[in-house]
């Protein structure tokens, strides 16, 4: 059961990066926004309210802690916890200021988009809420989708017995003797193709009974 648990860290490591520095985008950037004319009500920096605290704050953390949790994981059930918490947290991104009424007096927490033109308010409602919730959604699921589909952890090699691996290295190769055996022609000029047959390997007794047979047989027609 250990082992269908474990997983190699860098299985979530990027999806966990991403997810730290989209986490402390969406922390920070109502505080440091105004610096660069990219802010929602109140657009100063630094300015602490309510709203920012339970839409942006603490997303945020969470998105950063689902990263972490993903970047440090050697088990499969830490990084699917941090993955999703990322996931949770990305849909409160963009669901948040759109649900924020029901409980507000009918009022939208989070402020308004600061800037004058209409372009750059279509970009700091993507940039802190809508577009910023779907991308961390996307990451947070993209790492679930990697982390589960490991389904049998890390295969460890068994190791090999030094009696088995000595006796492999000690035992010689035996090799068959191969002998060809024309076949004989038949009426006509064809030649047919050489068959060739396994002979039965010889012991080294069988060789010496034979020799001495042929030695036998040598002397006694020499007689």
């Amino acid at each position: 059961m250990a082992g269908m648990l474990q997983m190699r860290r860098s299985r979530g490591a990027f999806s966990g990066v991403l997810l730290m520095l989209l986490g402390l985008w969406g922390a920070l950037i109502p505080f440091i926004g105004p610096y660069f004319h990219f802010a929602y009500t109140p657009d100063t920096a630094w300015t602490y309210n309510t709203a920012r605290l339970w839409l942006e704050l603490l997303p945020g953390a969470a998105v950063f802690l689902g990263g972490f949790l993903l970047v440090i994981a050697t088990g499969r059930h830490v990084a699917l916890f941090g993955a999703t918490l990322a996931a949770a947290a990305g849909a409160w991104f963009t669901l948040g200021p759109v649900l924020s009424p029901l409980w507000n007096h009918h009022v939208t927490m989070g402020g308004s988009p600061a800037s004058s033109t209409v372009y750059m308010r279509i970009m700091e409602q993507l940039g802190f809420f809508t577009a910023l919730g779907v991308v961390i959604v996307f990451v947070a699921g993209a790492a679930l989708g990697r982390v589960a589909s490991v389904t049998s952890g890390i295969p460890v090699a068994e190791p090999v017995p030094e009696t088995a691996a000595s006796a492999a290295e000690t035992v010689p190769a035996q090799t068959v003797p191969v002998e060809t055996v024309p076949v004989e022609k038949g009426g006509n000029e064809e030649t047919r193709p050489m068959r060739t047959r396994l002979l039965p390997r010889r012991t080294p007794a069988a060789r010496s009974a034979e020799d001495a047979g042929t030695a036998e047989q040598t002397r006694q027609t020499i007689s």
